[in-house]
């Protein structure tokens, strides 16, 4: 029993404090809050929150309820509460949850479900006996409240009961008195029951699995449950199952997937996903292909047939007028988006770029999307919630890449019939089936695409908004084969009616059919790259008219299409003429901008591409430009000292300023080169002062950026540069560590590039710095939990160092000569890769005996350059033919070992 009691001025304090909370207005909120804050630096006030919560019954549920609301938004104060403290907040909470009044006892459902998992259940004992306790009530009402927060804690921390607690382990009790429930006469208990057990299914558990026959049984049994809740929890778990254990559903796949056919056409949607999410989670495994092959015939129309509209979206959607492109946007559309993030990196020769595949409505963040779901997340402007229409859309996606042309015979049929349907539904589902398909069918539907391109640019007039918008999202999807400009006929019949249909729609008048054409205007811009420069002329005017038209939402995505174009032309871009067509609206749109205006964020991302695209040209634009994000940088650097000094009067500042800020800093630097010196030196403080600082900033992004600068002006106005390298150097060498967590990667991918970039151009005084950068990079490049791209640029980098430094390098080739091989092995050639294979020739030639050990590595890596440059091919020859001299006689036994095709290039290349 706890000994904590209230003081009574104490206890007032808070009381009213809780009640003030209640006031709407504004300033009171500002001042609770402060308050609210300051509360917490108290030991005991969680106490006195639990108090008022569960033993002060005279002040009314209602502000009972909202103590409790605070008591669970402060649960991790616990874990540094005095005992006494905790074991009072723990009792009071138990109290509640017995409390005669609802409202009280939903407020300690959630508290419990938040406290147990900050505590743990070994930690709460007594609270998981008394749950378990009231699984056997009599009363169904107690039942059921101890269910709903077994379900939940389950759902959210299902591991965390699957523990030994004193010798007891709790999922041994716990599973088969779910397995009970699911009987019980209460609808809600057994799908209370059915989805806490869900859970279970992919942790593994040993407690579980004793019952999963069990399991398996009881979902059979309450397949045909005439609850709806309960049938899609049987559902769910039929897909836990799938993922997890499949071993024990495929005895039964057939009836199995006769009920999730069924299920997957129900009425009810949320029902209805949860199966078709079966459907995703099959396709997604491809050692079930096997199984699920002979299923696709009868999945694939019903998966097409839920990608219609549902009325539930109709009515939402019809709530907006067509013609809307003038209605300003609600803060609430606009979703946020991360900026920035500068990187460099090396192109594998495997490596193929995709097209977006979100249809129209999602975001188009530059964030890589895994899983295949995430792809069809848009919100379409009604909801961010994942649902049937853009699952079952996934599921055909996945399909499609397992599947391919045996997937499409069976959807062409009904495809023709949709595509060419009276209903304007029929065909918008069918629009989006043909997109779905596209990356995994387009072997087979490439011959049929003479006809449904133009198809689809026809689409595009159409009245309807929503069969404009899907057109368009479709139409990115085949960006690829449109942009094949392989002979003038196809640019005429195909690149260029799509560009000019989606050029259209970026001009639309309704906002959602912009969206969509914006951002297939932009993955066009991709696949097409230098192709677009003879029409870049109506290209840009298009974009400015839409400069003048979009509201902030599209603007967003606006921004993106500038900057892809900008990347996609390059120096194209630096015609006088189309440098005065583009550069006057954005000066105007980046003139309206106040310094803190988070919509100037993505601006400063598209000019940093359009400043590396028109290089010399910007320099008219370069001096606002430059100071603007000079005081972002200095500005950014100062919160974030004060916030550190006292974080409870400031707040932190926001990273994305300062890292689009610097990232556009490196646009500027790699269009003007030496150029950017009048700016360097004529802001107040210096810039060059401000970079050391960055390059130690707390948040990854930040510096990430920072090293892509450092690196940008190492190339680009080095000389600017050597100045500052005594100060950027130990910041480099902090920055490679052997195991850097996620988060850090990219940083240290940057500090790993630029730092070759510095070696090269150094000289002499990079002495110092040689081996404590090789005792950074040396361990990187052994490490197999380090990522490819971290590998790479390590590699890139010591093979750089060797070039400039080799008697310093040389010694420690023998330690990660096979390493650095390896990781370099896929590379494209380009001029880095070049560099790097000098600089690793260089340390061969002073250490040859140091690729004694991985000489079929180093031959690998060598025969796979297609074109290397004169020097790197004349290093090469040099090598082999030093090698073999020293190897004499055995060198043609140990050449007779290595793969034909390395022998024949070996032969023919340099003769040896």
């Amino acid at each position: 029993m706890a000994t904590w009691t209230p003081q009574p001025a104490g206890l007032q304090e808070i009381l009213q404090t809780v009640h003030d909370s209640t006031n709407p207005d504004k300033k009171v909120q500002q001042s609770i809050t402060l308050r609210l804050n300051q509360f917490q630096k108290v030991p005991d006030y969680t106490a006195y929150l639990a108090h008022i919560f569960s033993r002060m019954p005279d002040q009314g549920e209602r502000l009972r309820s909202l103590a409790g609301y605070i008591l669970k938004n402060n649960s991790k104060l616990i874990l540094r509460a005095p005992p006494d403290v905790a074991q009072f907040v723990k009792e009071s909470i138990l109290v509640a949850f017995n409390d005669p009044t609802p409202m009280v006892r939903s407020s300690a459902s959630h508290n419990i479900i938040a406290y147990l998992e900050i505590l743990e259940p070994r930690n709460w004992p007594e609270c998981l006996s008394m749950l378990v306790a009231l699984l056997d009530s009599p009363d169904p009402e107690r039942q059921e409240a101890a269910m709903y927060v077994f379900e939940k804690a389950c759902m959210d921390y299902p591991r965390k009961f699957d523990i030994d607690i004193n010798g007891s382990r709790p999922l041994d009790f716990m599973v088969p008195k779910f397995l009970a429930l699911t009987e019980h006469p209460r609808a809600n208990v057994r799908a209370h029951s059915l989805a806490a057990l869900d859970q279970f299914v992919p942790i593994g558990s040993q407690s579980f699995y004793a019952h999963i026959d069990q399991f398996i049984s009881m979902l059979f049994k309450r397949a045909s449950d005439e609850d709806t809740t309960v049938r899609r929890n049987v559902c769910q778990g039929l897909v836990m199952l799938l993922a997890s254990r499949p071993d024990k559903l495929m005895p039964e796949i057939h009836n199995v997937a006769e009920y999730m056919i069924y299920s997957t056409q129900d009425k009810n949607e949320t029902l209805a996903l949860e199966a078709c999410e079966f459907w995703l989670t099959f396709a997604e495994d491809p050692d079930l292909t096997q199984y699920l092959g002979p299923l696709v015939p009868k999945v694939a129309p019903v998966l097409l047939q839920c990608m219609i509209f549902s009325e539930d979206e109709l009515i939402w959607l019809d709530a907006e007028k067509e013609d809307n492109a003038a209605v300003p946007d609600r803060d609430q559309d606009i979703k946020p988006r991360h900026y920035g993030g500068k990187s460099h990196g090396l192109e594998r020769a495997e490596d193929a770029e995709k097209g977006d595949a979100r249809p129209p409505g999602g975001d188009d963040d530059d964030e890589e999307y895994d899983d295949d779901d995430e792809d069809y997340d848009d919100d379409d402007d009604m909801s961010t919630d994942w649902n049937l229409r853009k699952c079952a859309a996934a599921a055909l996606d996945v399909l499609a890449v397992r599947f391919g042309g045996e997937l499409l015979a069976v959807l062409l049929p009904v495809l023709k019939e949709k595509l060419w349907s009276a209903n304007w539904l029929q065909r918008e589902s069918g629009i989006l089936a043909l997109g779905a398909v596209a990356e995994g069918c387009i072997e087979s539907i490439e011959p049929h695409l003479p006809v449904l391109v133009p198809y689809l640019v026809n689409m595009l007039n159409d009245p309807k908004p929503l069969l404009r918008c899907i057109a368009c999202w479709t139409l990115g999807r085949y960006a690829s084969w449109c942009t094949q400009t392989t002979t003038p006929q196809h640019i005429e019949q195909f690149f260029v009616p799509t560009m000019e249909g989606l050029l259209r729609m970026v001009l639309d008048n309704n906002k959602r059919v912009q969206e969509a054409g914006c951002s297939a205007f932009a993955t066009l811009e991709e696949d097409a790259g230098a192709s677009l420069i003879p029409y870049l002329e109506p290209i840009l005017r298009n974009l400015v008219l839409a400069f003048e038209k979009y509201q902030q939402k599209n603007m967003l995505i606006l921004y993106d299409a500038v900057g892809t174009l900008a990347d996609a032309v390059g120096p194209a871009l630096q015609n006088p003429m189309y440098i005065q067509i583009l550069m006057p609206p954005i000066i105007a749109r980046w003139e309206k901008l106040r310094a803190d205006d988070h919509d100037l964020v993505p601006l400063l991302e598209c000019l940093s591409s359009v400043t590396i695209a028109v290089g010399p040209g910007f320099i008219p634009y370069a001096g606002p430009v430059f100071d603007r994000c000079h005081g972002l940088i200095s500005r950014s650097l100062v919160q974030f000292q004060q916030y550190e000094s006292n974080k409870d009067s400031f707040e932190e500042p926001d990273k994305q300023f300062i890292v689009v800020a610097l990232d556009l800093l490196s646009g500027l630097v790699q269009g003007m080169g030496a150029d950017i010196a009048r700016f360097l030196d004529s802001c107040q403080p210096p810039f060059m002062s401000l970079l050391p600082f960055c390059l130690k900033y707390p948040e990854p992004p930040v510096r990430q950026s920072a090293y892509a600068l450092v690196g940008d002006m190492a190339v680009s106005c080095f000389d600017l540069l050597r100045p500052y390298i005594p100060q950027i150097l130990p910041e480099v060498v902090n920055q490679l560590t052997p195991e850097p967590i996620f988060e850090m990667v990219s940083a240290t991918n940057n500090a790993a590039w630029s730092v070759g970039e510095v070696a090269l151009r150094y000289g002499p005084e990079f002495t110092p710095w040689v081996q404590p950068l090789i005792q950074r990079l040396v361990p990187i490049l052994l490490n197999p939990k380090c990522p490819r791209s971290l590998h790479e640029n390590a590699a890139v980098t010591i093979g750089r160092i060797g070039l400039v430094h080799a008697d310093l390098v040389a010694p420690h080739l023998e330690v990660f000569a096979q390493n650095w091989c390896q990781a370099l092995f896929e590379i494209k050639d380009n001029d880095e890769k070049d560099s790097a294979f000098r600089g690793f020739c260089s340390l061969v030639q002073r250490n040859p005996s140091g690729i004694s050990k991985c000489f079929l590595w180093f031959c690998n890596a060598v025969v796979r350059w297609n074109t290397p440059s004169p020097e790197l091919n004349e290093m090469f020859g040099s090598i082999f033919r030093g090698l073999k001299e020293m190897s004499g006689a055995g060198w043609d036994a140990q050449v007779s070992q290595f793969p034909a095709a390395i022998q024949e290039r070996l032969r023919e290349r340099y003769n040896v």
